[in-house]
Order: structure tokens, then sequence, then C-alpha cells
């Protein structure tokens, strides 16, 4: 459990990496650990495109053209030899929950019938067992938010319009470089206290 706290609590997102590239199989490795997260219907309805080396540039280029970089403040987030994309597939669950030992929860039928989307839900649990992962790995990670240019990304890529894209994962060798902090590093954590609600609300 000592190690288990260790790993929680010195996990940080990273924004400063190094160029040095990253073993294949040590990827395999995460997405492996990643994809123990808790599925429903064990459907394990995500996906990963994986852009490494030079390849990383393709997403640069679109995210965050040239004209941009200057005033960019994570200069060595561009560094990172891993740029990994998850991608949430409804429709693989409306199909799981369509088979005979899920059909009578009547979730099949369609993504509407879904009181909360758990393709996202379960994706976003696998990018956070992947987080994890990488940090007990002695790696960096940052999870990002892709707000510019989906759509030129999507067929630069090939991804199909019907899976969700939650985001994007940099995934590299740290590099020791204080400008890599964010801005809310300072910000406390809130304790149990104010999270818990024991009993009722």
């Amino acid at each position: 459990m000592s190690e288990f706290t260790h790993v929680v609590r010195s996990r940080r997102m990273t924004r400063a990496f190094s160029t040095e590239p990253v073993d294949p199989a040590v990827v395999d490795s995460l997405v492996d650990l990643a994809s123990r997260a808790p599925s429903a219907g064990k459907t394990q309805g995500w996906h990963l495109v994986v852009l490494e080396g030079e390849q990383t540039k393709r997403f640069w280029d679109i995210s965050l053209p040239a004209a941009k970089r200057a005033s960019f403040r994570w200069t060595h987030l561009l560094d990172a030899p891993i740029i990994a994309l998850p991608l949430a597939d409804a429709s693989a669950y409306t199909a799981r929950y369509a088979e005979p030992d899920k059909a009578r929860t009547g979730l099949g039928v369609g993504a509407d019938a879904w009181p909360v989307p758990y393709w996202t839900i379960d994706t976003s649990m696998s990018v956070m067992t992947f987080l994890l992962a990488a940090q007990n790995a002695g790696l960096g990670a940052l999870f990002f938010g892709v707000f510019h240019n989906e759509v030129a990304l999507r067929v630069e890529l090939g991804i199909p319009d019907d899976l969700e894209l939650l985001g994007a994962i940099a995934l590299g060798h740290r590099l020791d470089d204080e400008s890599g902090l964010g801005r809310s590093s300072n910000r406390e954590r809130r304790s149990p206290d104010q999270i818990i609600h024991r009993n009722g609300w």
C-alpha cells in the first residue's frame, strides 16, 4: 500500500520533456495496465492513437501551428517523444449491451438510452490508470485538451467521426525545468472533510 500511496502522491502533470525516446515495449506495458481499469460490461470500448518521434509533429502542426508557438509558455512540451490520443467508442457499449447477458438492461438500443456516457467514464478511468502507470515507470505525462482544429486533426490521423476524442496525453522523460509548472500548482488540495458528505448531502 505504501508504494501505491507514493505513486499517487508523487504524480504530477509534466509540461517539460526531454527528447529521449520511450521504448515502445514500455508504452505497451502502460496500455496493458490501463486496460485493467473498470469497464462497464467489460466492454473496453476505448482506443489510443499513438504518435511517436517525428510523427508527433503531425499533432502539433495542427493543434498548435508554428505562428502561435512564439507565445507558447511550455516550449519543452513539444519535445515529448509521444503524443497519445484517447478515444471513447459509444457503439462498442451499445453493441455489448445488446448481447444476451445484457439485453434486459435496454441499453443496447442506442447511446441515448444510457443515463450517463459510460464510454467516456471508462476511457477516463483508463487514462487515469495510464497516468499512474507512467509515474510508476518513472516517466512524465500530461493530459490536456485538444481545443483547436480537432476536425483537421481527425482528418490527418484518419480518426472515425463516431469516436469521442477526450484530449491528448504527452508522454516521455521529464526535463528538470521549473517552467513546466502549471499556474494551478500552488493551489491547496481539498481535504477529505471538504469532499465527504457522510450519510447524505
